[in-house]
């Protein structure tokens, strides 16, 4: 999909200040607030060098570069950080496609907002636990999940409640999943979820309403990996029918079927994160094109009941097509397609890439 064409660069990967440069001004992305302002006659972006620069009508060369420790700014020869707090940013050597994976990297990671992982935090102000589990595990496998820890360690209740107060069942797979990558079977939230488990349970599965529908598959899935990952008994069977989202997790149980067609066109423009998930569980060429020069590279379109106000700090534009960008979980299903196929033994394919960490 074509994005509005309005340059702009964010800054401040995980828990650092966010900031936003766009035609030669840089402001605080939370408030608005103009910090400073240029007149440049030339501008580059650089996505996977996290950076930008330009040039004054007065001679001047100035760049903002994000490194492992913060948000450089740089004037002729000097050079002052304008927020810090450290990061893990991997070079991925060796990758194929390693200049990708870093601006993917960065779409995640300058989501993160208060040790809370966002989709996009322009727009969202509270982390689900489906786009969460899938955020936290890049966060991982690049040695950042540090940055999310004390939230996952605070979590109390079974159900994040993001669709209208909902109890969704497959948030008690993915709330299991995110106390293991930081905690063990006794975290105080487990016996509430294996409790609550039982009242979703229908025979040896479990069912209920995901995103407004059943989703029997997905659910299940997602609470066997869930007691999996904590070791703990697993009396659940996943169940044989038709559902579209059993594409969609993908992280085990890839020889069960979704028993049905793919997803629409319309679907995956609307929602990429499900076209890649789909691919990563298929072993599907790209669903889509990808090049490290474009910034962003993730997004969502959102519904008409929830417009991204927060996107017209970039431009109106974004808002009035209901595009939200860069979208962590779109970013991270891209970032995990390729490092997983790289990991199946396909490095000599040209998706492949090369695994950054073994799990």
């Amino acid at each position: 999909m074509k994005l509005p064409h309005h340059p702009f660069f964010l800054f401040g990967m995980g828990n650092r200040r966010k900031l936003l440069y766009k035609a030669g001004a840089l402001y605080d992305a939370m408030t608005g607030e103009l910090l400073r302002s240029w007149s440049p006659i030339h501008e580059q972006i650089i996505p996977h060098e996290y950076a930008v620069k330009w040039q004054t009508r007065d001679g001047k060369t100035y760049s903002l570069r994000e490194d492992e420790t913060g948000v450089l700014l740089r004037v002729e020869g000097t050079q002052t950080y304008l927020t810090g707090n450290p990061v893990h940013l991997p070079d991925f050597k060796g990758s194929t496609h390693a200049n990708v994976l870093k601006v993917l990297l960065h779409e995640i990671l300058v989501n993160i907002l208060d040790g809370k992982p966002l989709t996009n935090f322009l727009v969202q102000t509270a982390p689900t636990y489906r786009d969460g589990s899938i955020i936290s595990e890049c966060l991982r496998r690049t040695g950042n999940l540090g940055l999310v820890k004390d939230w996952i360690l605070s979590l109390a209740e079974p159900f994040d409640y993001a669709r209208e107060g909902e109890r969704e069942p497959d948030n008690l797979g993915q709330a299991l999943f995110l106390i293991s990558m930081v905690s063990d079977k006794n975290h105080p939230l487990v016996h509430k979820i294996l409790d609550q488990a039982k009242a979703f349970r229908n025979t040896d599965y479990i069912d209920g309403r995901t995103d407004a529908a059943e989703h029997p598959v997905y659910q299940t899935k997602w609470l066997k990996f869930g007691l999996k990952s904590l070791g703990l008994n697993d009396p659940y069977k996943i169940p044989v029918a038709f559902d579209p989202y059993s594409s969609v997790f993908w992280m085990d149980y890839r020889d069960i079927p979704n028993n049905g067609p793919p997803f629409p066109e319309k679907t995956k423009e609307a929602s990429p994160h499900l076209a890649w998930a789909e691919a990563h569980f298929h072993n599907w060429d790209p669903p889509m094109s990808v090049t490290a020069k474009a910034y962003p590279l993730s997004w969502e379109i959102r519904d008409e009941r929830n417009p991204p106000y927060g996107m017209s700090l970039i431009s109106p534009d974004f808002v009035d097509r209901r595009i939200a960008a860069p979208q962590a979980r779109h970013a991270s299903e891209m970032l995990l397609y390729y490092l997983d196929l790289a990991r199946a033994g396909l490095q000599n394919d040209p998706r492949g890439e090369q695994m950054l960490h073994a799990r």
